[in-house]
């Protein structure tokens, strides 16, 4: 160990013993859980770089060069806990090269960024595993290579922190395999040769041998056909060598029970906590913030609310801005959205985090809508429980007929085939009931949690108000599935697309097009011989975080405002385009990712002739349960603030994690399945305010005030082809308004124009 270090960990270890014992000592000493020296009078001014040692009152110990009341430069901080960090800071965030070292003996050496590792580095655990290559957001995304402790070895590409893409994997008993992998497994097409010269090459799913495939044996032998572990699936022949009359002596499931049984991929070393987590908010920052807030001490400014009017805004006292029980906010104002002057423009946002309320009305025995209920249930019940056979996901053409349909009569009394019930006698119909049951395979929905989701004891809750087309909207007790009445024209768009769209979400697991998990009618049998069509989708919202503000942004500008008092508006509120005021900022890989999704949903909607489509966006902020009762927003770091030089803490503590939770949740390896595009997405948005004298300015200009996120969305509303009654709307208000910022145009159009817009509201982050 160098002097210099030597002189820092002796330095840590006084540090800590000295907290220790004053804590037994507090009544005689003037600081509250440490000593720390006072700052000099002469300290240097503002901006000037200088050498500090500073001790924090929790016993964590910086030493380096310090900006601004900041680790800003080369410096070095060691936490109690045994962490450490050593290397370059930007604004007491780890920036630039570095290394970070766990108690356990594990370290990363390389890029950071923002605290996270992020570009090129190595890690290496405590069991002695170790990667090197790129990393993005903590994760290992892009070339890497990994040594496992165990001997196996792996080169090639990885996404999100698993092995994805093309890669070869080396075992320590000298059998490889080179080719696809997906999240983890191999997956796709590749070739795995053993250490004895045999070889198996052709497709893979979920680590084993799936499809078209043949096993070569060394001395010339061969078995080529269709494989699975499921010995029913199985359809092959094998070849002997030297013969080319096939027999079936051999039995292929012995590669799966013999061959395979030593190829197992080596987990790998789990990182203890991120480096992201250890990061701390400087009282500099939050100096700045508050120095920034001043234009909130004042009596009564006025604002701009969310329908354009003026009103006047004055701040309760303190009191009244309280934290929830659950962590979200109450009494807050929405910042204005416009800018007319120097004040305005010096002023920032505040949010209005309202604990989210439960959507809908609970439809109940006596409800209008209850016997309806009723019927969709037992038809769901009756559809997705009928035993059916095995579906390959290579469906027939046969599957997509438009006369492919199901009629099922429900007497109250009951049927061969039907229970009985209470509610009213009904028919109940389902379309295409073979390509649906599919998708719901695809999406990997098990049809015993579909089931309770939809028709367990727990009744539907209906929204409070059709949407804009008339439909009516229900959400399960859960919140996984979302039910909308459909017309007969919506029937007819979605059967004729479904083919295409079939093709569409198997291609792109990360498409963000609507989920479809059923279309299904009920045809009530008494005089009024009703018809109610309907389809089960997926609700984009259904994650264990709370969804503070929601867009629905078409990148149109005529009608796109929400006529609602800024009083009114909660979480549960759909703002619109011109009520955007945020820019939304994604990781490089993410975004990459994202325009290329985009693009692929924009042309296939362009080519089934669908406009009027939208991107449904939700914003849950982060530091939301952080705040305290003061006027300004959540900031992009909810951690307490570090007390130094002998600063009281009034919470007995020094730098702590109260995002620490959420970063764990966001980012702890065994989450990571959970984090895809447009779901639990970890992102930062930056604040916008429009000029006064633009009224249709979609993206407003950034103020540079950036909150940390985690985003949900996803391309809704994919039902409306461009028919005559769209071309008639389109020519009517075309010549009322500017036809470029009304939303019934040509599909081209259309996408076009979604695009430029979704494309200037997501930028990446720099």
């Amino acid at each position: 160990m160098s002097r210099d270090n030597r002189g820092i960990s002796k330095a840590w270890g006084t540090t800590v013993k000295k907290s220790q014992a004053v804590a037994k000592k507090r009544n005689n000493t003037f600081f509250t859980t440490m000593s720390v020296a006072h700052a000099d009078d002469d300290e240097p001014g503002t901006g000037e770089v200088y050498h500090a040692e500073k001790n924090f009152s929790n016993g964590d110990f910086y030493t380096g060069q310090w900006a601004d009341n900041l680790p800003h430069g080369q410096g070095k901080y060691l936490w109690t806990d045994g962490c450490m960090y050593v290397g370059e800071w930007y604004r007491g965030k780890t920036m630039g090269k570095g290394k970070f070292s766990w108690p356990s003996g594990a370290t990363y050496e390389g890029e950071f960024r923002s605290g996270y590792m992020d570009g090129k580095g190595t890690y290496t655990g405590s069991s002695g595993d170790t990667y090197r290559g790129f990393w993005v957001m903590n994760l290992k995304h892009g070339q890497g290579t990994k040594s496992f402790c165990n001997g196996d070895y792996y080169e090639g590409e990885w996404r999100r922190g698993l092995q994805e893409g093309h890669g070869r994997y080396q075992w320590k008993n000298g059998n490889h395999y080179i080719g696809q992998w997906k999240n983890g497994l191999i997956n796709g097409n590749g070739t795995m040769i053993w250490s004895n010269g045999n070889r198996y090459d052709g497709f893979w799913e979920d680590g084993l041998p799936k499809g078209n495939g043949t096993f070569r044996w060394v001395d010339g032998g061969f078995y080529v056909g269709v494989w699975s572990k499921d010995p029913k699936e199985q359809n092959g022949t094998y070849y002997p060598s030297g013969s080319l009359a096939g027999n079936l002596d051999w039995d292929p499931q012995q590669v799966f029970m013999v061959d395979l049984k030593d190829c197992k991929i080596c987990p790998g070393e789990k990182v203890s906590i991120l480096p992201s987590q250890k990061m701390t908010n400087w009282p500099a920052l939050e100096g700045e913030y508050n120095q920034k807030q001043g234009v909130y001490n004042g009596g009564k400014p006025r604002r701009m609310s969310v329908d354009g009017r003026l009103s006047n805004y004055s701040l309760e006292n303190d009191g009244s801005n309280s934290v929830c029980g659950d962590g979200d906010l109450r009494d807050e104002g929405f910042g204005s959205n416009h800018i007319g002057d120097s004040d305005a423009r010096a002023s920032r946002l505040t949010l209005k985090i309202q604990p989210p309320k439960r959507q809908g009305e609970t439809i109940s025995k006596g409800h209008k809508n209850y016997e309806l209920m009723l019927n969709l249930q037992l038809g769901i019940r009756h559809s997705v429980g009928r035993p059916a056979p095995a579906t390959s996901l290579d469906l027939k053409a046969s599957a997509f007929d438009p006369r492919e349909k199901v009629w099922t009569k429900f007497p109250s009394v009951g049927s061969k085939h039907t229970p009985p019930h209470q509610s009213c006698e009904f028919k109940w119909k389902d379309y295409c009931p073979v390509v649906f049951r599919t998708l719901r395979k695809l999406f990997n929905v098990d049809a015993a949690d579909y089931m309770l989701s939809i028709c367990g004891n727990d009744a539907l809750r209906e929204l409070s108000s059709p949407g804009k087309s008339g439909s009516f909207f229900y959400l399960t007790n859960d919140d996984k599935y979302m039910i909308k009445t459909m017309k007969k024209a919506e029937v007819k768009v979605l059967i004729r697309m479904l083919p295409a769209y079939y093709n569409h979400v198997r291609a792109f697991e990360n498409t963000l097009v609507t989920k479809f998990y059923g279309l299904h009618c009920v045809k009530l049998t008494g005089t009024a011989q009703k018809k109610v069509r309907f389809v089960i989708m997926g609700n984009l919202f259904c994650s264990e975080y709370a969804i503070h503000r929601r867009f629905d942004l078409k990148g149109s500008s005529h009608g796109r405002t929400t006529a609602k008092p800024e009083s009114e508006i909660d979480p549960t509120t759909t703002l619109k385009d011109l009520d955007l005021n945020f820019i939304f900022r994604l990781q490089k890989v993410w975004f990459q990712e994202f325009c290329r999704q985009v693009d692929r949903d924009c042309d296939f909607l362009e080519q089934e002739r669908i406009m009027d489509y939208s991107l449904l966006v939700g914003l849950h902020f982060r530091d939301a349960s952080s705040y305290r009762g003061s006027h300004t927003p959540p900031r992009t770091s909810g951690v307490r603030t570090p007390k130094v030089n002998g600063e009281p803490d009034n919470d007995g503590g020094g730098p702590r994690l109260s995002r620490a939770d959420r970063d764990q949740l966001l980012f702890d390896p065994t989450r990571w399945a959970s984090i895809k595009l447009g779901i639990n997405m970890p992102a930062r948005v930056e604040h916008t305010v429009r000029r006064s004298d633009c009224e249709t300015q979609l993206i407003g200009e950034p103020t540079g005030e950036f909150f940390d996120v985690v985003l949900f969305f996803g391309i809704i509303d994919i039902l409306q082809d461009y028919d005559i009654s769209k071309k008639l709307e389109h020519a009517y208000k075309s010549m009322q308004y500017d036809p470029t910022s009304i939303s019934a145009v040509d599909p081209k159009q259309y996408s076009r124009r979604f695009r430029d817009f979704i494309f200037r509201a997501f930028v990446e982050e720099t």
